[in-house]
């Protein structure tokens, strides 16, 4: 993993996820190691963002680097019409590894092509968000014990949810069961269910949110995504699809936990938060030690 740049969960190993996993552990008992002295993180934020941008630096500040960047496009030289490839060519040079988030697919993997120093994938469009992955894999393993053999159930947004393509992929190793409820028009997309069908995944589609949760290990819960909808009446007729209420949780799985990539608009109850079955806040405190790892691995560090 020394020096290989994070641009799709499918760039590391079932193994590499347990590296991860297994040192994020060590840094949430251990989390102010000063590994990072003499490192500077560049921290690249094109699109906006509240938990990855300040949770990579928060661990990088626990680790005892530095970071520079930017948290908006039209406070740098792309407003002027600076290209991305100019972007990575020069940030390089200032940075030990590159942080990025970007509206447009693709454009983490051809940042990592341009660049001499490891990129991190932190969002690229629909496509990836592998680090959310991997610490949605340690919340996972956190609260069931294990990755293994679990019922799964990924609501909301499953054509545009960036976060859900990672988790199905990543958690396809360990021999799941998937259940996708969402709206007609935001279904999962066929070339992940085909990815599924090849490994022999069993997979379920639902409209109703009610159907068989009780069964369900975890409730991984998306927003409808406006800023990914072209057309605004078609957002509208889909972003109250699903709302999550304490009452639905009455006859689930005393160990089931509800999880949530933030930010949310309306599709958790607000009444859910003090259920001990709602984790997402503890998800994402677990993004810290799971980046913190991240970047050390990286970095030779550890």
């Amino acid at each position: 993993m020394k020096n290989k740049s994070l641009i799709s969960i499918n760039d590391y190993t079932k193994e590499d996820y347990f590296k991860i996993l297994d040192l994020a552990d060590d840094f949430q008992k251990n989390p102010n190691q000063k590994l990072l002295e003499n490192h500077i993180v560049a921290s690249l934020f094109f699109e906006p963002s509240t938990r990855t941008r300040l949770s990579f630096e928060t661990a990088v500040q626990r680790l005892g680097g530095k970071v520079i960047g930017f948290s908006e496009a039209s406070n740098t030289s792309v407003s002027k019409g600076e290209s991305l490839k100019d972007t990575i060519l020069t940030v390089n040079k200032y940075a030990d590894l590159i942080v990025m988030r970007h509206p447009i697919e693709g454009s983490a993997r051809f940042a990592s092509e341009v660049s001499d120093v490891p990129i991190i994938n932190a969002g690229d469009g629909s496509n990836q968000h592998p680090t959310q992955c991997l610490l949605d894999l340690y919340s996972i393993r956190k609260t069931q014990g294990t990755l293994e053999n679990l019922n799964l159930f990924l609501v909301g947004d499953l054509k545009y949810g960036r976060t859900v393509h990672s988790l199905m992929t990543a958690m396809s190793e360990f021999n799941p069961v998937f259940n996708f409820v969402s709206p007609p028009s935001l279904r999962m997309p066929q070339e992940y269910k085909d990815y599924l069908d090849e490994k022999g995944i069993k997979y379920h589609e639902y409209d109703d949110l009610n159907d068989n949760i009780n069964n369900a290990d975890i409730i991984y819960v998306t927003r409808v995504q406006r800023e990914r909808f072209s057309d605004p009446m078609e957002y509208e007729k889909v972003k109250n699809a699903y709302i999550l209420k304490n009452d639905m949780l009455d006859n689930t799985k005393p160990t089931m936990r509800i999880m949530h990539p933030l930010p949310r608009v309306n599709e958790i109850d607000t009444d859910v938060d003090a259920n001990p079955k709602a984790y997402y806040f503890e998800q994402a405190e677990n993004g810290v030690y799971t980046r913190m790892a991240i970047m050390a691995l990286i970095l030779g560090l550890k």
